[in-house]
């Protein structure tokens, strides 16, 4: 890989270098990460914010080759042992001396300024330790540190580049890598029970360059970032909620109706639980069922803003909902399964390197029980819409093919669009290289 032109790199930018992979670890989505710790170090320049920017992002897109080379350099595996401090500031000093071309200036900046840096931070040991590192960071290649090739020329680990390649065979896999390297616009979806599309997009077109209506789900909106949401007016009304068109589509899918019982059983950040919400005109009932604290408390301050208000929200393992709610109570189950989310790398670049093959059949045995608990709910003639952002079959197919070869009472509807068929007859997929928006399965059960 070639290295780019020389960059300089001030102080101020390098600690909000090192800061920003340093909360990317913390704070989801890492774009957040980044605007925090840009707004930190007071980095409001165009010229710095599109640099720093660019690094940012190529640091989380080849972290697990960046990784290795750490692993090479301190012989500590995994890294996760070292301090935070220390990662953070090696990840960007890897960035910098392996696949970039730093000024003699920014080079001395590298060793000795953000060496004071994260003394500060963590301890002046850590510090030296990290001033004692940069020479061997410098004596080593990745063919040392066994990069494969293909890793390198598409960003992916190498188990992934060959479950899509079985999956779609290598010329159309190579479409998907180059589409899962290329940034998404921003989408958004319109509230239709406080504004309509028409006064959203004219007012959007006034603070963004374009804006496009989606072809699918005509209440999703598309244009380019960056795009202030804290400082929106339609955001802070509730006019508008951040999802993409393949997520949107699956409250559509599963219609639940004015008046019905509902079961979200994965529910928060609750784009999809909002949406229901719309489409029921906030008349019925929807639980929703989630663990995470921090993302209910995002499901809560999005309810809120929209004016949602059928939700009652359990913080409970989802699989326990029969016991909760009572058996056959619901009308329509929706089931956005915990997934290795992989049909998202474009929009979340560090989760690449995050995905194990090993935790593949943890999800799909968790999704497989997470769908027994929403049959259990579901009243007859019901119906469940099973959906991941995952595009491994072990977590789509194979897991709906496994429900009904186990359930007489599970049909299956046929979905005939508008993305195009799965791998078992009447599911759908959407993928990022052929519809533009992050890859997602799904599956429509009618309890019968």
């Amino acid at each position: 890989m070639e290295k780019k032109p020389s960059i300089k790199l001030s102080e101020r930018m390098l600690y909000a270098l090192v800061d920003a992979i340093r909360w990317s670890e913390r704070i989801k989505p890492s774009q957040h990460a980044k605007r925090e710790a840009f707004r930190k170090h007071g980095i409001t320049s165009d010229y710095g914010d599109r640099v720093l920017t660019a690094i940012f992002y190529a640091i989380l897109k080849k972290q697990g080759i960046i990784d290795r080379v750490i692993e090479e350099a301190t012989g500590v595996k995994p890294i996760y042992i070292l301090d935070p401090w220390l990662r953070a500031a090696l990840r960007v000093a890897v960035e910098l001396i392996l696949f970039r071309k730093p000024s003699e200036a920014t080079k001395k900046r590298l060793r000795n300024v953000v060496a004071g840096y994260i003394s500060k931070k963590t301890h002046p040991f850590v510090g030296m330790y990290y001033w004692r590192l940069i020479d061997k960071l410098y004596e080593i290649n990745l063919d040392r540190v066994g990069v494969d090739e293909l890793e390198l020329k598409y960003l992916l680990p190498r188990w992934f580049i060959n479950k899509m390649i079985e999956l779609i065979g290598e010329e159309e896999a190579e479409k998907l890598f180059n589409a899962l390297n290329t940034p998404l616009p921003i989408s958004v979806r319109v509230n239709i029970l406080k504004t309509a599309v028409p006064e959203v997009i004219e007012e959007l077109t006034k603070e963004v360059k374009w804006v496009e209506q989606s072809r699918i789900v005509e209440t999703v909106l598309k244009f380019p970032g960056p795009y202030a949401f804290d400082k929106s007016r339609l955001w802070k009304k509730g006019y508008i909620i951040i999802q993409e068109e393949a997520a949107a589509l699956a409250s559509i899918i599963l219609d639940p109706r004015p008046g019905e019982t509902v079961v979200d059983l994965a529910a928060a950040p609750g784009g999809k639980t909002e949406h229901m919400g719309e489409l029921m005109e906030n008349k019925g009932i929807i639980y929703a069922f989630d663990i995470d604290d921090l993302r209910i408390k995002r499901m809560r301050e999005l309810l809120k803003r929209t004016g949602i208000t059928i939700v009652k929200i359990y913080k409970a393992d989802a699989r326990k909902a029969p016991g909760i709610l009572g058996e056959e109570i619901a009308d329509k189950v929706l089931l956005d399964a915990p997934c290795t989310s992989d049909g998202t790398i474009a929009k979340n670049p560090d989760l690449r390197w995050r995905i194990r093959e090993e935790g593949v059949e943890e999800f799909s045995r968790l999704q497989y029980e997470l769908l027994e608990a929403g049959w259990k709910l579901l009243k007859k003639g019901g119906r469940l819409l099973y959906c991941t952002c995952s595009m491994l079959r072990e977590e789509d197919e194979y897991v709906i093919k496994k429900f009904i070869e186990n359930h007489e009472d599970a049909k299956l509807i046929p979905l005939k669009g508008p993305y195009d068929p799965g791998f078992l007859e009447g599911t759908m997929r959407a993928w990022p290289h052929r519809h533009n928006t992050i890859g997602f399965f799904y599956a429509l059960l009618e309890k019968t």
